[in-house]
């Protein structure tokens, strides 16, 4: 599963469609569960719905919140058509470590990429017949001033499990043509370091014929093993590659952000993310 908290929600319509003046109107916590009954839920809510404090965000019904060294992840969300119904729940994040890494995305730092706890224990408790478990996890956050598709036509993520930690690697090419190809290594202990850049390893193109990479070891295939996310600029999955000699599985991203400019895609978001714009507390 995957939950991202968005404050000046990127990818909804109608923070586009607003000007993107006010991004404390146009928040969200997106909950996506993936395998057989998987819902995806992504309520675009209104500035009364948003409390914040330095250990708590809060989005109408769900929140995160810090208890000591844990993420905490409570959520009370509607899933959009065409399975819509109520997900609600807990999820607790344990990160081995914290990281003090920063990797700007652009030249002047107008994209930040804040990889906070590459290596995590999650626990997941939702309202449902088995959806109780516990395994890998991962925290990160991206901050920015400008939209996404301002900047850049194409990017690429992954993040992939190693026996002494976990690799990460950020590739993206910028309107401007110039392209960032970023690779880091990260310790139990959060301990990073910047690794030589894998060769780039093609995949076939998503259901919806995004284009897809990855990295791993020269020759080695890398290849889907899980579908979690298709959308027609955008793709999630999970992804098998060789990195170092070890076959690894994680999660990879592809994000086509030429088809997101089109204005034929606003409408289409509108469906599956609703605007809620009054919430009251009490």
């Amino acid at each position: 599963m995957s939950v991202i908290g968005f404050i000046g929600s990127v990818f909804s319509p109608w923070y586009r469609w607003s000007g993107r003046k006010n991004p404390q109107n146009h928040v969200c916590i997106n909950v996506a569960t993936y395998g057989k009954g998987g819902r995806f839920t992504m309520t675009d809510r209104g500035a009364s719905a948003l409390r914040q404090t330095a250990s708590r965000f809060e989005v109408g019904p769900s929140m995160m919140r810090w208890e000591d060294d844990t993420l905490i992840i409570d959520i009370d969300e509607i899933s959009s058509p065409p399975l819509i119904s109520r997900i609600k729940g807990q999820i607790r994040v344990i990160p081995s470590a914290l990281t003090n890494v920063e990797l700007a995305l652009t030249d002047d730092d107008s994209h930040i990429w804040r990889p906070f706890a590459p290596r995590s224990r999650i626990e997941v408790d939702i309202d449902r017949p088995g959806w109780q478990w516990s395994g890998e996890g991962y925290f990160d956050a991206n901050f920015g001033t400008r939209a996404l598709e301002e900047d850049f036509s194409y990017w690429t993520w992954g993040r992939y499990p190693t026996g002494d930690g976990a690799t990460c690697f950020y590739d993206a090419t910028r309107l401007d043509g110039s392209e960032l190809a970023a690779a880091f290594h990260f310790g139990e202990d959060g301990k990073a370091s910047e690794i030589p850049l894998p060769p780039k390893a093609p995949m076939r193109r998503s259901l919806w014929a995004v284009k897809r990479e990855t990295r791993g070891d020269a020759g080695a295939q890398a290849r889907q093993v899980q579908n979690m996310l298709d959308a027609p600029f955008y793709s999630r999955s999970a992804v098998e590659t060789t990195l170092n000699g070890e076959r690894t599985k994680g999660v990879h991203e592809a994000l086509d952000l030429t088809r997101f400019r089109s204005p034929l895609i606003k409408p289409m978001l509108a469906v599956r993310v609703p605007r809620r714009s009054k919430w009251s507390f009490s």
